[in-house]
């Protein structure tokens, strides 16, 4: 028999799934009690006026809808730890089709049953709606999310962080927040009720916020709970006085199931009121849509993962599909419950399989629960997530967006609250598309691009280094950019980036030569931190070159710049860097450490002419930053050099100099002086601490005159090394000339 202690015990190998698989249920828990809140109040909203007495049948309706939308989004979504339930602005426009349908049912006939016809006409819309979802998914026209505005996106999320607070506010007190209303928010109940709220709200900021413990959420909840029906009963006030006061909810009726599909209800449907009411299902289908498609954008943008859209679009649309055979009506993925669940700590499905779970378990226990629950205590939850959600787009925001993008993103969320969702996201995308015209005209942000193996460092090398280099600069893949980087270019850059990855596997270098780079703005930022993300997952690291002040502030703004990124001044270095690296990995020590005598023989292929030629030069070591030769002097040596680097200098303006070329170990310099006695015509300088062995002019034509073999091997030699350089700067034009 096995010991149980064996299987509790901290090392067992089901621990961690248990541990997570908790961590899910709570976040899942926690998530539930917005769905069941939110769902309470989208059923008051559909089921309202002349459909009142058919409240059970919107409550099991909306109950149905969150658990087959959130265990299906669960199981299917690319963001396992997303929560689907039916939303504020898809209840909305379902609540305007509803109450169509009963104007002109109740215009024709004011007798003619109302309950059949709603129900029919919600499951046939969210069928319809589901439809469309999965064809937007198959064609991946929902694509053109990734063209919106990264100010719209923000804008739609901090709309819904107001109206979360307003939303709050009316759960809180029972009164909308309008003009007209305002005074009843002075009454002395209303104050002791938002003041409640909004200690909830501070001890969740204060002790849940910062601790982001999955145990945090539901402990506070309770404690709230308890606190207030302990201070009710010290002041003497019983639960139903407490629900008279307003301090607790009114208990919904029963919930009841009807599924509308039988032969009488569409016998008896008023199919005279469809084309009325084809505006309001277009309208449904709409904000669905949008809705899944932003949601899934804000989630990405929050919790910073990338979601696969033409997955959600279509696991969304199974799952409306299949809500409105099953009697419910139309839903997709929650902004606020998903990031409640993420932050509660559900990184799993089972949170989503929990909040179907709980949905369905408000079907099986009496609704009645919800009248022992305080309005502050859920009240002052939806005040910290929308206050939380205000704060990260219009404060933190501002430090991340221009001017001009601020303003669009305050403009939007003001067009949004007042004309309603749709119309602020067109008008947003249209502010968007004007901030466009005034950033930079719409090209391509690829001038040109190469690879290690055509376009090298200006660092001669020795032809063991060379080869190397020939033999895997494909490690080394660069992009020049141009232009503005904006959030159209960005994307097309990160789907180039993609596809470039993809077809060379072998990268391990990818440079970004931003030289011709006139702008970059925070939706373009976004686009970098995906790169990122791809390049991390491929071991590839980037390298940044020619990066301005502005660029880097916001590529730092948005995390992008950290581990996995090089920041390099000058590309020449940039790659030098890469080649250096490539080189280290693919050369052992000992060919690092070759001896004097074995580049010698390998140059003139002899091991007594190796002897002989060393005998005649001289050995000199240089400090970095010591000039070995100046421009202008008599050119009457050539120098080997054995270990370290030299540049090659010439004047500037401003009484500087520029490196036109560098020079590493085993590699020679001045040969063509030696041999054309001309004037130097560039100063060499040691770039780090250098061996070097000198040949000058006497021991040169000492070996003309007493060793005519090893001179002609010499000469050979200079020749191939100048058709070499040749060779080099001939394929440097032909890159830059493209």
């Amino acid at each position: 028999m096995t010991d149980p202690a064996i299987i509790f015990s901290p090392t067992s190998r089901f621990n961690p799934a248990i541990k997570r698989a908790l961590n899910d249920i709570l976040g899942g828990s926690a998530a539930s009690v917005l769905t069941v809140t939110f769902g309470l109040s989208y059923s008051l909203l559909i089921f309202a006026g002349p459909l009142s007495p058919y409240l059970s049948y919107g409550i099991a309706a909306t109950f149905i809808s969150s658990a087959v939308l959130a265990a299906v989004i669960a199981l299917g979504s690319s963001m396992p730890f997303a929560i689907a339930a039916p939303d504020s602005s898809t209840a909305a426009v379902t609540g305007i089709l509803a109450a169509s349908l009963v104007e002109r049912i109740a215009a024709a006939d004011p007798s003619a049953p109302l309950l059949s016809p709603v129900l029919i006409t919600l499951c046939l819309s969210t069928v319809l709606t589901g439809v469309v979802l999965c064809g937007l998914g198959l064609t991946r026209l929902g694509r053109a999310i990734r063209y919106v505005p990264y100010p719209v996106v923000g804008g739609f999320l901090g709309a819904t962080g107001l109206l979360i607070v307003m939303g709050a506010i009316r759960v809180i007190t029972d009164h909308p927040v309008q003009l007209a209303t305002l005074r009843r928010f002075a009454d002395g109940v209303a104050l002791s009720e938002l003041g409640a709220a909004c200690a909830m709200a501070l001890v969740l900021y204060l002790i849940w916020h910062r601790s982001r413990s999955p145990f945090g959420l539901p402990i506070i909840l309770v404690g709230g709970v308890l606190t207030a029906h302990l201070a009710f009963w010290i002041s003497g006030i019983s639960p139903d006085e407490a629900r008279a006061l307003g301090w607790t909810f009114r208990p919904p009726p029963a919930a009841s199931f009807m599924v509308p599909w039988h032969t009488d209800g569409f016998i008896q449907y008023p199919w005279f009121a469809v084309p009325d009411l084809l505006g309001n299902l277009v309208a449904v289908i709409f904000v669905t849509a949008s809705s899944t498609l932003f949601n899934t954008t804000g989630i990405e943008v929050a919790m910073h993962r990338e979601a696969n859209l033409e997955r959600e679009l279509n696991v969304t649309g199974a799952a409306n599909m299949l809500t409105g055979v099953l009697g419910g009506y139309a839903g997709c993925i929650s902004v606020s419950r998903s990031i409640l669940n993420f932050s509660s700590g559900g990184r799993g499905r089972v949170s989503g399989l929990t909040v179907s779970a709980l949905s369905l378990l408000m079907l099986a226990i009496a609704p009645e629960l919800l009248g022992y629950i305080p309005k502050f205590v859920l009240g002052g939850l939806l005040l910290y997530l929308g206050a939380d959600q205000l704060h990260k787009w219009i404060v933190e925001s501002r430090r991340r967006l221009s001017k001009l993008e601020y303003l669009s993103l305050i403009a939007i969320i003001v067009i949004i609250v007042t004309w309603g969702f749709v119309p602020g996201i067109l008008i947003g995308v249209i502010i968007g598309c004007a901030t466009f015209a005034f950033s930079a005209a719409r090209v391509e942000s690829i001038k040109y691009s190469f690879d290690g193996s055509e376009y090298r460092s200006s660092l001669d090398r020795s032809r063991d280094d060379q080869e190397v280099l020939l033999a895997h600069g494909g490690n080394i893949q660069g992009l020049n950019l141009q232009s503005y980087l904006f959030f159209g270019s960005a994307n097309r850059l990160y789907q180039h980036v993609k596809r470039l990855l993809q077809k060379r596997p072998e990268c391990r270098y990818l440079l970004f030569d931003f030289k011709l780079v006139t702008g970059v703005d925070s939706s373009a930022a976004y686009s970098f931190a995906q790169i990122k993300r791809s390049a991390a997952d491929l071991g590839v690291e980037l390298i940044l070159v020619h990066l301005s002040a502005a660029a880097e502030k916001v590529l730092r703004s948005s995390d992008f710049v950290g581990a996995g990124v090089t920041i390099i001044a000058e590309l020449d270095h940039a790659l030098e860097w890469c080649e250096n690296e490539i080189i280290a990995q693919h050369q052992g020590l000992a060919q690092e450490e070759a001896s004097l005598r074995d580049w010698f023989a390998g140059i003139l292929g002899s091991e007594d002419d190796a002897d002989a030629l060393i005998h005649r030069c001289q050995r000199i070591e240089v400090d970095a930053g010591e000039i070995i030769v100046q421009a202008g002097d008599p050119a009457d040596s050539m120098h080997f050099i054995l270990d370290g680097r030299v540049g090659i200098m010439v004047p500037a303006e401003d009484d500087r100099t520029t490196r036109v070329r560098s020079l590493g170990r085993y590699t020679t310099i001045g040969e063509m002086g030696l041999v054309s006695n001309t004037p130097r015509s560039a100063t060499i300088q040691a770039e780090i601490g250098s061996v070097l062995y000198v040949l000058n002019t006497h021991q040169f034509d000492a070996i003309k005159e007493e060793d005519p073999a090893l001179s002609h091997k010499l000469l050979t030699y200079f020749v191939s090394v100048m058709a070499e350089r040749l060779t080099f700067a001939n394929r440097t034009i032909a890159v830059l000339r493209r």
